[in-house]
């Protein structure tokens, strides 16, 4: 059974509004963009240059607003940067077609798009972390007693402790759940596969609701121009509608307590029961700890590097498969070396329904197997196999696409199969170590990184380290006193051991890596593409996947080593 800490209408919010609907709005975009500027704008010429340009302009601003609202959301909460990304969408929507041009008005409208598409988009990763079961200690399952009106954990009493024995002592001191901590990275990784299979069906709600629209607007006796701008405003009022749901169904979300408006600008301690004895940490320090740890957790590292490879295939498949296979008929002679514009399918049919078939499959594949990879990287945790199958089927795959004299030869539907189990396992194994990465699962907690506390001189684990080992709960000799634990300072709670404080800029750092994937396979394959051959973005894929493939065993071999040697030390 899966185990989580949220409510089922938090649960449910989380997949149908956030994960659903993160991607419909930008496919509907990407799909309808072209018809705003030759329908709405009247623009005839150079259409494909304007769609490329604002393509870029999307990307250049999510590099940037990603890991902003990332850092943000770690202050005012995640439910409210998803609420503000779906209105900052719907306006956006609206806005579009109110365009007169291309530059600047339409690019305006784009990059606003943007700011609101990259909030959601970076609010899938971050609230993953909260839906599921987290390592609790008892002393936070024990009851609660009011003193003086304020609301406190029951502290022991000194003179009852003058008689408890090592037993008692032992219950009641402050052990961890470790069943619900395997529980942990078990219901991540499920709940990711469930993420990329409603993230999937989002790209169907967009393709088979909100594309028809302005031909269903047009059949009932509207212009082109008006149907396409009527589509516009009924597409971004459900992305309001989505807002609203988003407002009211992630209420009182695990982990949220304590964030809001207040803290935007607020860098002093606070004493609220959610950051209790610790600062709220400056914007600029908490993207640099949120880099770090993808160096001093494997983890999250891999969890970086598999966000960057995922994000980039995507790309390769929905953009280069349809270029590498125009290309291919146009070398050939079947289809027209200038076509006019909406004509394609038309002069150029066969290549049109040979992409889409080859896209449709691997996406088809990516989205039945993305509950799959959930199941099997919750399962066998251990070494992170399933993320290294999908390197390897990308690795393979994408060398085989880039070597096919024809794209519509030989056994290309089972290579396309593969390059969509490349694609999801990526992104979905590496959202299952994201979450297991920000619970500080699987992590060496032999070794301390500890760093000084300026507010009271003490040192207390940083935000990259991993927590130093528990002391033990009773003690060695009979000499030693039984209660040695100074009860005046607040004991460590699993909050304190993991990197749920850091999520929302974690979060926003690998949707950054994802954006950095995208914008170098898209602006180095084009122009490889170009320059040496049409097999070259997909030989550029191919090197991401080799290199994920190897850091993947190299973490899997320290781990095995890591493993060895903490059997040799409990003998």
């Amino acid at each position: 059974m899966l185990g989580f800490t949220a409510s089922r209408t938090q649960i449910a919010t989380y997949l149908i509004g956030v994960a659903l609907f993160s991607i419909s709005f930008l496919v509907f975009l990407n799909s309808s963009v072209s018809f705003v500027i030759t329908q709405r704008i009247g623009q005839k010429h150079n259409v494909g240059d304007a769609v490329g340009t604002l393509g870029f302009a999307d990307e250049l601003v999510a590099l940037v607003a990603c890991p902003a609202w990332g850092l943000l959301s770690d202050r005012i909460g995640v439910r409210s940067v998803a609420v503000i990304g779906y209105a900052i969408v719907g306006i956006s929507l609206w806005v579009f077609v109110q365009a007169k041009n291309v530059y600047p008005q339409l690019i305006l409208a784009r990059i606003l798009f943007s700011g609101g598409a990259s909030a959601t988009a970076t609010m899938v990763t971050a609230i993953l972390p909260t839906m599921t079961i987290t390592m609790v200690s008892n002393d936070q399952r024990s009851p609660t007693r009011r003193t003086n009106g304020a609301s406190h954990t029951m502290a022991p009493s000194i003179s009852s402790e003058l008689t408890i024995t090592p037993a008692r002592f032992r219950s009641r001191s402050p052990t961890f759940d470790t069943s619900k901590k395997e529980d942990t990275g078990a219901s991540t990784s499920r709940l990711a596969g469930l993420v990329g299979m409603f993230a999937g069906c989002g790209a169907l709600v967009a393709l088979l609701l909100f594309l028809p629209l302005p031909t269903q607007f047009q059949h009932a006796g509207e212009s082109p121009a008006s149907s396409v701008a009527d589509a516009f405003y009924v597409v971004g009022g459900v992305s309001l509608l989505v807002a609203i749901g988003c407002f009211f169904g992630l209420r009182n979300l695990p982990g949220e307590e304590g964030k809001g408006w207040k803290r935007l600008v607020n860098s002093k301690n606070t004493t609220d029961g959610a950051t209790s004895g610790r600062a709220v940490l400056s914007y600029p320090r908490l993207f640099w700890m949120s880099l770090q740890l993808g160096f001093k957790s494997r983890t999250i590292g891999l969890a970086y590097l598999g966000g960057f490879v995922g994000r980039a295939s995507s790309v390769a498949i929905s953009l280069f498969i349809p270029l590498f296979v125009n290309d291919y008929f146009h070398r050939i002679g079947r289809c027209k070396a200038d076509p006019t514009p909406g004509s394609i399918k038309d002069t150029c049919g066969d290549a049109y329904r040979l992409a889409a078939a080859l896209t449709g499959v691997s996406q088809l594949i990516a989205l039945l197997s993305a509950p799959l990879f959930g199941y099997i990287s919750g399962r066998y945790k251990r070494f992170n196999i399933p993320l290294l199958v999908a390197a390897a089927s990308g690795l393979g795959g994408y060398i085989l696409f880039g070597f096919l004299p024809n794209p519509g030869s030989g056994p290309v539907f089972l290579i396309v199969a593969l390059l969509g189990i490349s694609q999801i396992g990526a992104i979905v194994c590496s959202l299952g170590l994201l979450g297991r990465g920000i619970h500080n699962e699987g992590e060496d907690s032999t070794t301390a990184l500890l760093a000084p506390d300026s507010s009271n001189g003490t040192s207390h684990p940083s935000a990259g380290a991993t927590p130093p080992r528990t002391p033990p709960l009773t003690p060695a000799t009979e000499e030693q006193p039984l209660l040695a634990h100074d009860y005046s300072r607040p004991q460590s709670s699993a909050g304190d051991q993991s990197h749920t404080h850091l999520k929302g800029s974690i979060a926003g750092t690998y949707s950054l890596f994802g954006g950095a994937g995208i914008l170098l396979l898209t602006k180095a394959g084009g122009a490889l593409f170009d320059a040496t051959g049409s097999g070259a973005p997909f030989y550029m894929m191919a090197s991401f996947n080799g290199l994920l493939l190897v850091v993947g065993l190299g973490v899997a071999i320290a781990d095995a080593v890591q493993g060895r040697r903490r059997q040799e030390h409990a003998l």
